[in-house]
């Protein structure tokens, strides 16, 4: 339904944002700490929030990101049995991308577990649901704190997977077609590795 709403901050606080857009104030719920540049309400500075709307029975609520990559970290958090948005977000205000991504990596749910709301079963749901996910959410973030990163040449193959992905491949589908293509292609040539993958 949104996409991103821009305009002026009227009010902010450590987790909450009000934008005014076109004379309507838009609250969102925002990750500790982010950065959105000028909020103070004297700036005239517009600012871009990227959101995703919550609806519920009793509730609407939008949750804004300063970059659309969080929103899509944020989104698929979501997706994992048992986490909805309030422990989401808390998991992106209380961990680093890096700190997040590594502990899924590595398949240490205990490290999750330092953020509130989020107990044993929730942190391994959140390894087992996102591991299989993981170089996608890597290379949108454009972290690599997992080992296979440090690899030469595994930052390639991840944005290519990446890629395959937003083009509706499966993760597994996208994955050994670019491990196919990866025996054919030589150097570090990406639109050589996508159009292989995609046409062998």
């Amino acid at each position: 339904m949104y996409e991103y709403l821009e305009g002026r901050v009227v009010d902010c606080g450590a987790a909450r944002l009000v934008l005014e857009v076109g004379g309507v104030g838009y609250a969102l719920c925002v990750p500790v700490g982010a950065d959105f540049g000028p909020t103070r309400a004297d700036d005239r500075t517009p600012t871009r929030a990227w959101v995703h709307l919550v609806i519920r029975e009793d509730a609407q609520t939008l949750y804004g990101f300063p970059r659309r990559e969080e929103r899509e970290l944020f989104r698929s958090l979501l997706g994992v049995r048992g986490v909805g948005p309030g422990v989401a977000l808390g998991l992106i205000s209380g961990l680093s991308h890096s700190e997040l991504l590594d502990a899924i990596a590595s398949e240490e749910p205990k490290r999750l577990q330092v953020v509130r709301g989020v107990g044993r079963k929730t942190a391994e749901q959140i390894v087992l649901d996102l591991r299989d996910k993981l170089c996608v959410l890597e290379a949108l973030l454009g972290t690599a704190p997992s080992k296979a990163d440090r690899e030469p040449g595994q930052a390639l193959l991840n944005d290519a997977i990446a890629a395959l992905v937003s083009l509706d491949f499966s993760e597994k589908e996208a994955r050994r077609r670019v491990e196919q293509a990866a025996q054919l292609v030589e150097g570090e040539d990406l639109e050589r590795l996508l159009v292989t993958a995609l046409t062998s």
